[in-house]
């Protein structure tokens, strides 16, 4: 039996978490669940294309739009699972175990989200992300996005736009399971910017995509 996982990374000067991000998966080969590993990126000028060669990744290179690179990446995959993960999030230990039994399940499903931070901030901003992914349905990229092939086509897979590609893809999917495995994302943007001041600027751009504006419109002034 061929493993089944196809694992899906968009990258863009991804040097400094990528290697983290790799070696969790390091579980997955142990219990032979990836088949495949593409990096899909939108040109890197660090390290990032030889942290992918190192790990014996499929590389893809095209101009940077996350939604495109995820895209594109999907198309390259073997597996009947895709696994889209970011170039800063790292799967916890104990990962396949929540992952084997959503294989036997079927249907989309995430994990729950963490942070490379403690205290009282991170832990009530993931809880908020957590508990808009039980109740809603609406998980972030950053929590990893595991997907049966069937079901990725029948949605139309990921838009190629640069922002919100996230949730385009799980509002078109439907009902995406909440695993009891963590996914721990980099806290750097919220260090830099502010818990309150980044947790209060996600919100008021998915408010905004909701409500229809551009992703183009909305990626311009995130970057800012």
């Amino acid at each position: 039996m061929r493993a089944p996982i196809s694992v899906v990374i968009p990258t863009l000067d991804a040097a400094a978490g990528l290697p983290a991000c790799l070696g969790s998966l390091g579980e997955g080969l142990a219990e032979g669940l990836i088949r495949d590993l593409i990096v899909s990126d939108g040109g890197s000028r660090d390290e990032t294309r030889a942290i992918a060669a190192e790990a014996g990744a499929i590389w893809l290179s095209s101009p940077p739009s996350r939604g495109g690179q995820l895209r594109r990446g999907a198309e390259m995959a073997e597996g009947e699972w895709m696994l889209f993960l970011h170039a800063d999030t790292v799967l916890a230990e104990g990962w396949t175990r929540p992952v084997l039994a959503q294989l036997e399940r079927g249907g989309p499903a995430c994990f729950r989200l963490g942070f490379d931070s403690g205290g009282l901030a991170p832990w009530l901003v993931a809880g908020w992300a957590n508990l808009r992914s039980r109740l809603f349905h609406l998980p972030y990229g950053d929590q990893g996005l595991l997907v049966p092939r069937a079901a990725y086509d029948a949605a139309g897979g990921y838009p190629d736009q640069p922002l919100m590609e996230d949730v385009a893809l799980v509002r078109r999917l439907g009902h995406v399971r909440l695993m009891p495995g963590l996914a721990l994302t980099s806290a750097e943007r919220y260090r830099r910017r502010g818990w309150v001041r980044q947790g209060g600027r996600n919100l008021w751009t998915l408010a905004r995509y909701l409500a229809g504006v551009s992703p183009a419109r909305l990626a311009e002034e995130y970057r800012r």
